[in-house]
């Protein structure tokens, strides 16, 4: 899960706020700054949602990223599970994870789509873990490509 957070302040502990659907205490969490990364792991997650934000405590491994200062804006990255030896796409503009959807998956010839059907498993910000329906160096559009909802193969320029 990558989240953009706000530094609270700059100590060992730091409570961090943004919009999360799912994290548990202990998890892995890595903060980027223009300054370097600080790794670290959520210790407590606060129970009330405000604005659609939630503010999460983290412990740092080390000291605090160097200029850290309240209200800073850093990025954080909380790894919630590593998968091995799966294929994935980028994350597309349409579907849900545990899902199968029709993606145009580009022809041989690179003029032409064809709409496959794609089983995806499970999700991240960025990638999505395909099941069924594409192979090691498949490409596929990833752009909203509803308009062509009525259609099975489309010609590329």
């Amino acid at each position: 899960m990558v989240v953009s957070l706000s530094l609270s302040r700059a100590a060992a502990f730091l409570a961090l706020s943004f919009v999360i659907t799912s994290a548990h205490a202990s998890d892995p969490l890595r903060i980027k700054t223009n300054n370097g990364v600080v790794e670290g792991t959520v210790s407590r997650i606060d129970p009330a949602v405000q604005a659609g934000t939630v503010t999460v405590d983290v412990k740092l491994d080390g000291p605090p990223p160097k200029g850290a200062r309240p209200d800073l804006s850093v990025d954080g990255t909380i790894t919630q599970e590593k998968l091995e030896n799966v294929l994935y796409v980028g994350r597309p503009a349409f579907g849900q994870e545990k899902s199968t959807v029709g993606m145009f998956k580009i022809d041989a010839d690179g003029k032409t789509a064809t709409r496959t059907p794609v089983e995806m498993g499970r999700s991240s910000v960025n990638t999505v873990e395909i099941l069924q329906g594409l192979q090691i160096g498949d490409k596929v559009i990833l752009s909203d490509m509803s308009q062509w909802d009525n259609v099975d193969r489309i010609r590329l320029k």
